[in-house]
């Protein structure tokens, strides 16, 4: 408690000492009180007025997964109101997410299972989906920024963020580190914005601005998955992408390389070298269980922190609210608020859209 706190503790108590003994002869229908807090929530206008926290569609970037083809776009199960979009389809819901505010997407590929191998090759092919569509949409809405992910979890026949050690037992830190940089550069020249290495590698956001600033792409951003826990709640985004069923995620999980649920500490060592090692934005992933991090986060960088509401957060609430249990959009709508009080500047969240289109609605 710092010193402001125990003084305003002790004008209080002493506050209260005096009027003990005139409450005790008062009628006690109306409180002697000097503090009424309820003042400030008295009517809707006043409310506004001392609200301290407000999600906007400037906080807000929007996911999307991507699929070859030019056809119409395919709806995911697990995710009400969640596409894999298409080419042509997906320029078109960028374009509209700029006209409702949103300033930044985050793209996601899944690829055909016959581009897939042991090693994540894909992810190196300068024709890959995801390097077309990160071209298509900068070309069609330029003023949109950009998120790609690097991590070759699209891109593997058993579903990990890396490659297997020669062994088979576990992923080889080095090696997929040194993948992950080459890959960061080609969603660079293709135009991202920023490459989002969310693999939890040691070494890898040190290694991918070495590589960028070789490459003479000083201006890319990192937004590092600083904070990326072995949750549960993935399991939609996987379906999305294709690597739910994979041989290799179903065998071994991703406990070695993703950080520990129970840990907190060691979440602070890894944001930490993200900074040193050159990241422009931090995450932490996922947002709503993990709010004590975000906040932990936020009181130990001046870097801006990013926090990514995942698919099952997104997932649950759509589940309760079809079975009558909540209401969706009061819902939606709290869980962004406690992601930006905990400290988020920015969330990645799959609400985006309809925030932005019910801020719009508002104003």
């Amino acid at each position: 408690m710092n010193l402001l706190s125990r003084e305003f503790n002790l004008r209080l108590h002493l506050s209260f000492a005096k009027k003990r003994s005139v409450l005790s002869t008062r009628d006690m229908s109306q409180l002697d009180l000097t503090h009424r807090p309820r003042r400030n929530r008295r009517t809707a206008a006043i409310r506004k007025l001392v609200q301290e926290n407000a999600v906007t569609a400037n906080d807000l970037i929007q996911p999307l997964f991507v699929i070859d083809g030019e056809g119409e776009p395919e709806a995911i199960a697990s995710m009400p109101g969640q596409m894999r979009w298409t080419l042509p389809t997906l320029i078109e819901e960028c374009k509209e997410l700029h006209t409702l505010g949103i300033n930044a997407v985050a793209l996601f590929p899944k690829l055909d299972t016959s581009l897939k191998n042991e090693t994540g090759d894909e992810a190196l092919n300068p024709e890959t989906l995801v390097l077309r569509a990160v071209r298509a949409v900068k070309e069609a809405v330029p003023e949109l920024a950009i998120i790609t992910d690097v991590a070759l979890d699209p891109y593997t026949s058993h579903g990990h963020d890396g490659v297997f050690n020669e062994a088979g037992t576990d992923i080889d830190n080095d090696v997929t580190v040194e993948k992950l940089a080459a890959m960061a550069v080609l969603n660079a020249e293709a135009g991202a914005d920023y490459v989002a290495p969310s693999d939890m590698m040691d070494g890898r956001v040190w290694a991918i601005r070495d590589a960028l600033d070789a490459a003479g792409l000083t201006g890319t951003g990192i937004m590092a998955y600083s904070a990326k826990f072995a949750s549960a709640y993935y399991g939609p985004f996987r379906d999305a992408v294709g690597s739910a069923k994979a041989a290799g995620t179903t065998l071994l999980g991703k406990d070695t390389y993703q950080l520990n649920p129970a840990n907190r500490r060691e979440a602070m060592v890894e944001t930490e070298l993200d900074e040193i090692e050159g990241a422009d934005i931090l995450m932490v992933k996922p947002a709503g269980p993990y709010l004590d991090i975000i906040r932990d986060l936020r009181e130990n960088t001046h870097l801006p922190v990013a926090a990514y509401q995942v698919s099952g957060e997104y997932a649950q609430i759509h589940a309760a609210a079809e079975k009558g249990w909540l209401d969706l959009e009061r819902c939606r709508d709290e869980s962004l608020l406690a992601i930006k009080r905990a400290g988020a500047d920015m969330i990645l969240t799959y609400f985006a859209k309809d925030v932005a289109r019910a801020g719009n609605e508002g104003a």
